[in-house]
């Protein structure tokens, strides 16, 4: 399967199909440029940057309204660790980090996340960058739980750090710092 991963994201033609398959029209070129959206462990450069392999173009903070950021995910270890996720909610924000990267590294991204495939999927939003520019962007969403779980240390710490270091508002570190981790 890893193999087959790293395949499609060197072809952007075998991408084409691979995405078609699973009922995804993948559109552009290559070498166009999107933005995306990161609200969990990507905000983070060791996640973003180092195991995922990103070399984002650019990258500024920024958020979507009318979205709230959720831990109702399974994650690993089963049922004690829950992964972030975004539900809507009209009254509520998330804050993250908009990265400009290519679409063949949004289709090497899809590969690290599972996408296409059964957890998360494509959610085409308007963000706003922290100058308040309006910007399309790219993120990611899944079917989660009705309730949510906790964050482990080490997961909510990614969050943390990463919303720090690229400048997110206090209002909104106060709140990363008050999630409860999973004991």
């Amino acid at each position: 399967m890893i193999r087959l991963l790293r395949l499609l994201t060197r072809s952007w033609t075998l991408s084409r199909l691979y995405y078609r398959w699973h009922g995804i029209r993948l559109v552009g070129r290559p070498h166009d440029r999107v933005w995306y959206f990161a609200f969990g462990a990507n905000l983070h450069d060791s996640a973003f940057r180092g195991r995922r392999g990103m070399q984002p173009i650019e990258w500024r903070p920024g958020c979507v309204r009318g979205y709230r950021l959720r831990f109702n995910l399974e994650g690993r270890p089963r049922g004690k660790a829950a992964p972030a996720n975004i539900s809507p909610d009209p009254d509520a924000e998330v804050w993250g980090v908009l990265y400009q990267i290519t679409r063949a590294d949004l289709v090497r991204l899809d590969s690290t996340e599972g996408v296409p495939g059964r957890r998360y999927r494509h959610l085409w939003v308007n963000a706003r960058d922290i100058d308040g520019r309006t910007i399309a962007a790219v993120t990611y969403i899944a079917d989660g739980k009705e309730s949510d779980g906790n964050p482990s240390l080490r997961y909510i710490t990614l969050l943390r750090k990463g919303a720090r270091a690229h400048g997110l508002p206090d209002h909104y570190l106060r709140f990363l710092d008050n999630v409860k981790p999973a004991s």
